[in-house]
């Protein structure tokens, strides 16, 4: 929600700075996340009119104008916006303006035509964050006039609003909290009333997502740009102006967070009927989306089509135009999960089911649409029926709580006078009747003692809550153990070379379907926020690999990625914690992430599942570590071969680590030996590493390969044979190590490699 202070100070009085009231806001639970300076123009800006445009004879997409700047000589300008007519008044930069730090406005030629200055748009000048043209001034703003005297000086404040706070969604409720937190007054003028008349058959309510529902019927507007004020005042909360009768509309919702909405009267056929949607049927919305519609979702419709879908978006067939005469206007209450569902699963939110789908006030329905009445008829002429239809009742959420000011001090451990407490609720807009608090219909978060007590610290200040020092001793749990143990292994990983990538638990069907895996073992998400988290993630590959095509276009050469998180299935475990590595470049190869495997989760087990996997189980993991296709890996921007392994590291996590072992470094050399052995090629060397450990040759400290030798010819060596050489390292702890003990550990070695292996030794 963004707020203008300009347009706050209607409402309330302000502290004196900006910071002072960001800091109330934040510390009363609001935080301001964003804030804009705007209206600082420069000098050399000045009101223009139009006298005349012509086409650029040399390019068809710029226009020729002259514009009278009030200096008694008219100016010619080249000009590429289309949305200006001849006699408009606009904003003027001459030569010599200054729009930014690189911007400095210069007098010159533009297809060979001279322009001696610019016409700027509300974007330019820092009005607006989208403009489409040029700023459109009013009709009464003097020519020559410079522009910053027309616009003041104003600070937007961005508010991130939490969801159980609708009341923060209207400049009178941000008024109020405001008041509330800095004990001020609020200069909150009445909204005003207007009779009710039952709508009688002109409105039929057919179902109970909408208890609720009036119509206002305004005849003879004039429709057309909206005042100056009106169009500055939305852009403020970076909404384009579209029409006087909508702007209004957006109007009251900014100021009062009540979504109203305008029909072309003439294009209604006989009445209103809010309905559930026939399956299939189909809405052109207002951003000109076809919508599909299904049954459960609720339209306001006439007797012959859906006009509207119900909280979420109007019908571009009935929408207000330019020729538009007779209006009605809508003012309703609509139920927020029928709007929420229709909204996310249509993949369409807007302004009025971001506020609907938290619960406005119903009782703000009535003067929200007396507001709007009165704007359009001062904005657009007209006049408006005397009475407003009226058909169901008002939803009455008013609750009175039960609240003891012993219960909120024992809870808070904050001594506070009960007078002091009765005073912010007071603030707050509660009335004390017969022991209980009621509750205004704006504050729907308030249903519980509870509640009540978090307002009291919200407003008191949670500085005052005296701090204590207490310890609470808390025995070891599986929780601690699979923390400490994922915290070792993401130092161990990082230790490796692999930088970690956090990434979304939610996946889109078409990201699963993009890795080449499919969506039956995924979990669905039965309310996703949007259509990319409609599943929960089966697996880390997606995530991951578009982490990697990131660094890769960024730059990158060699990326070496590792994830621990959750894995969702819809078969079988529904959770799990997976550890996923991903990596490419040059130095990348299977082995060596089975190396850094190992090294991070010790002696598991690697058995080859093809020539491009390996099956990786032992010490409570099980997975697959392979070379991805290359196809995929072009996908992502990877010229080089991918490497991916995901492990089930459940287990391993909740195993109680071996005590570590420390041993002082050696100080006496080692003896390394190479040993030749001929093996059928079906002996994994896995194997041989084994038998040469067991043979528990005196000083033996290590065993590694070295070489491996084929000859398929069977010239020099048998096809079906090859030789591994292996790298013994032997090594004494207190002293240095003969040649004649060295010989004897290895000649004990051969004995055992041949007994057990059938090895032949090479010469």
């Amino acid at each position: 929600m963004k707020i203008s202070l300009q347009w706050l100070k209607d409402y309330v009085g302000l502290p004196e700075s900006a910071n002072e009231l960001a800091e109330a806001l934040t510390n009363g639970g609001t935080e301001v996340v964003g804030r804009q300076e705007r209206g600082n123009i420069p000098e050399k800006i000045v009101v223009a009119q139009i006298l005349s445009s012509a086409p650029h004879p040399n390019a068809d997409r710029l226009s020729v104008c002259q514009v009278d700047d009030g200096s008694g000589q008219p100016r010619q300008i080249v000009c590429g916006a289309k949305n200006f007519k001849v006699g408009d008044k606009v904003a003027l930069a001459r030569p010599g303006a200054v729009l930014g730090p690189d911007f400095k406005i210069k007098a010159g030629k533009l297809r060979g035509e001279k322009s001696d200055g610019m016409l700027c748009s509300a974007k330019e000048l820092a009005l607006a964050e989208d403009a489409d043209g040029l700023l459109i001034l009013a009709g009464d703003f003097p020519v020559g006039r410079p522009v910053k005297d027309l616009f003041p000086p104003d600070t937007v404040l961005e508010l991130e609003v939490t969801p159980n706070r609708p009341d923060l969604l209207g400049y009178r409720g941000v008024a109020r909290e405001v008041a509330a937190l800095t004990k001020v007054e609020a200069i909150l003028a009445a909204l005003p009333s207007v009779p009710e008349k039952p709508a009688d058959g002109f409105v039929r309510l057919e179902d109970s997502g909408c208890p609720f529902y009036t119509a206002r019927i305004i005849r003879g507007v004039n429709v057309g740009p909206s005042p100056q004020w009106l169009a500055d005042r939305l852009a403020t909360a970076g909404l384009r102006p579209i029409n006087n009768v909508v702007d209004v509309t957006n109007y009251v919702l900014l100021e009062t967070g009540q979504p109203l909405h305008a029909f072309d009267l003439a294009k209604l056929e006989q009445g209103i009927v809010v309905r559930n949607a026939h399956e299939g049927e189909m809405l052109k919305a207002l951003d000109g989306s076809e919508l599909k519609l299904r049954a459960h979702d609720l339209v306001v419709a006439d007797l012959g089509k859906a006009v509207a879908l119900a909280g979420v978006t109007g019908g571009a067939e009935t929408g207000v135009t330019n020729e538009t005469r007779d209006i009605l206007l809508e003012g309703a209450w609509f139920e927020p999960s029928r709007v929420r569902k229709s909204s996310r699963q249509l993949g369409l939110s807007t302004d009025s089911s971001y506020r609907f789908e938290r619960r406005v006030d119903p009782s703000g329905v009535l003067p929200a649409s007396a507001r709007a009445a009165e704007l359009i008829l001062q904005t657009a002429g007209g006049a408006a029926d005397a009475e407003v239809l009226v058909a169901g009742r008002e939803p009455r959420n008013l609750a009175a709580i039960t609240f003891s000011h012993d219960r909120c001090r024992a809870l808070l451990g904050l001594e506070i006078a009960d007078g002091e407490i009765d005073a912010i609720f007071a603030r707050l807009g509660l009335t004390q009747a017969g022991g209980q608090w009621s509750v205004p219909g704006f504050r729907p978060d308030l249903t519980r003692e509870v509640d009540l007590i978090e307002e009291v610290i919200r407003m008191a200040g949670i500085e005052r809550v005296p701090s204590r020092r207490r310890g609470f001793p808390a025995p070891a749990s599986v929780a601690d153990l699979r923390h400490d143990n994922a915290e070792k292994l993401r130092e161990r990983l990082r230790a490796q070379g692999f930088s970690e990538a956090r990434t979304s638990h939610f996946v889109s069907p078409d990201a699963l379907q993009r890795v080449g895996a499919t969506t039956d073992d995924a979990v669905a998400v039965r309310n996703p926020l949007g259509a990319d988290q409609a599943l929960l993630r089966p697996a880390l590959l997606a995530g991951l690999l578009e982490a990697l095509a990131r660094n890769l276009r960024h730059g990158a050469v060699s990326v070496r990625l590792f994830e621990i998180g959750p894995v969702f299935r819809a078969a079988g475990k529904e959770e799990g914690t997976a550890l996923a590595l991903l990596c490419t470049g040059a130095e990348a190869g299977l082995f060596d992430v089975k190396g850094g495997l190992q090294a991070v989760l010790g002696a598991v087990e690697f058995r080859p599942e093809d020539s491009l996997a390996l099956r990786v189980t032992g010490l409570g993991v099980e997975g697959l570590l392979r070379r991805l296709p290359r196809a995929l890996g072009e996908k992502f921007a990877a010229k080089s071969p991918l490497y991916y392994a995901q492990i089930d590291v459940d287990g391993w996590l909740e195993t109680v680590p071996a005590p570590v072992r420390v041993r002082p470094l050696p100080r006496f050399p080692a003896v390394t030996r190479d040993l030749s052995l001929i093996l059928p090629k079906t002996t994994r060397y896995a194997a041989v590493e084994k038998a040469l450990s067991a043979a528990q040759a005196p000083h033996l400290f290590s065993v590694g390969l070295k070489d491996v030798f084929e000859d398929p010819s069977g010239v020099t060596l048998p096809a079906e044979q090859r030789s591994l050489t292996v790298t013994l390292t032997f090594r004494d702890e207190v002293r240095t190590l003969t040649s004649e003990e060295v010989d004897r550990a290895v000649e004990t070695l051969r004995d055992h490699a041949k007994s057990v292996l059938g090895a032949v030794f090479r010469a």
